[in-house]
């Protein structure tokens, strides 16, 4: 590969100009790219020279097996959203290039580049006013309810995922990566695992499920007073089953910052900015879908338990020496006040949940 890791833009050049003549440069000229974000997610590359800004995802390097299908995932929910009151960005296409090896060597897939800001430190808060921040804040609510309320039969995702069984099936998969990932004693972690299994609650309602819906998943555009959510990213964890967790991980995020400080953790989210508190989202998300929301203890619960077994899986790759970077050394601290977290939400749940 050229230019960039994992992308070959001569190809890439080659192959919009064969596949979408619309969108290559006019001039003949080599398309450039550069990493946006990436890592232990799908890559994303920005890709400049088209005719309309765009960019492309693929697998992270050395996974490709197990992420191949993400992408096809990712296309078709982006793909199936667009008509709807969702925004997302324009799908342009999806190659399984395993075969040919002239792009990425993977599947991948290319998109419109929506213009936007991912707000996802509190210094970017300057930009925008107290009032601005509230809004934006209600905003992420209510397009949250707006994706929930979307009937997949509708929009050809019927089939998307299988959501009898939904919430048994993410605890069997998170606790499978936990016991892939055991190296010390963490009694509340233990506890809050076997809490979570018992009380497991029944599903009200299904529907496309985000899967990592938060404030670092979004594009923020529009202006300082009245910043809007011009597009929602990251779908490989998309599926259909109960959208109450996207609500619970969504309000682990937004409160996240009590539990890690200025640790690697990190948020935009600082109620002194302006935000709303996280009760205030929840309404606003009712008031959307026109329904009540229950206590959200087992999902907020559930979504420390989640992140903590994630965090304790950097962990022990990072005591095998197998990942390297800032904040890495530290970042199994954050395993056991997450676990609290959950506990705590358990022990104060209603009586009757």
């Amino acid at each position: 590969m050229t230019d960039v890791p994992g992308l070959d833009c001569a190809g890439l050049t080659r192959w919009l100009a064969r596949e979408h003549p619309e969108l290559a440069p006019q001039d003949g000229t080599t398309l450039t790219a550069q990493v946006i974000a990436g890592g232990r997610s799908n890559l994303t590359y920005r890709v400049d020279g088209a005719r309309r800004p765009l960019v492309l995802r693929r697998p992270p390097l050395g996974h490709v097996l197990s992420s191949a299908h993400d992408m096809q995932r990712e296309h078709r929910v982006i793909s199936a959203l667009g008509p709807s009151r969702v925004p997302v960005p324009e799908a342009v296409d999806v190659v399984d290039d395993g075969a040919a090896q002239e792009v990425t060597g993977t599947t991948f897939f290319v998109m419109e580049r929506v213009s936007g800001t991912v707000l996802a430190r509190p210094e970017q808060n300057g930009d925008y006013s107290a009032t601005g921040l509230h809004r934006l804040g209600i905003s992420l609510a209510t397009t949250l309810a707006d994706l929930h309320a979307v009937r997949p039969d509708d929009v050809g995702l019927a089939d998307f995922g299988r959501p009898d069984g939904y919430l048994e099936r993410q605890l069997t998969t998170w606790r499978r990566q936990y016991d892939a990932s055991r190296s010390r004693d963490l009694p509340e972690l233990d506890e809050l695992q076997d809490r979570l299994g018992a009380s497991v609650p029944a599903t009200l309602s299904t529907g496309i499920v985000h899967g990592d819906y938060r404030l670092d998943n979004a594009l923020v555009g529009g202006t300082a007073d009245r910043p809007t959510v011009e597009a929602v990213l990251d779908w490989e964890m998309a599926t259909l089953g109960d959208p109450l967790v996207d609500l619970g991980l969504l309000g682990l995020y937004w409160d996240i910052r009590e539990l890690t400080g200025s640790g690697p953790v990190v948020s935009a989210v600082v109620p002194d900015a302006g935000y709303p508190a996280f009760d205030e989202i929840v309404d606003a998300y009712a008031a959307r879908s026109g329904t009540s929301v229950p206590d959200l203890w087992w999902y907020r619960a559930f979504a420390a338990y989640k992140l903590a077994v994630i965090l304790e899986g950097i962990h022990f790759r990072y005591r095998a020496g197998e990942t390297v970077g800032d904040g890495f050394d530290t970042i199994g601290d954050l395993v056991a006040p997450l676990a609290a977290d959950g506990l705590a939400r358990a022990a104060a749940r209603p009586r009757s949940a």
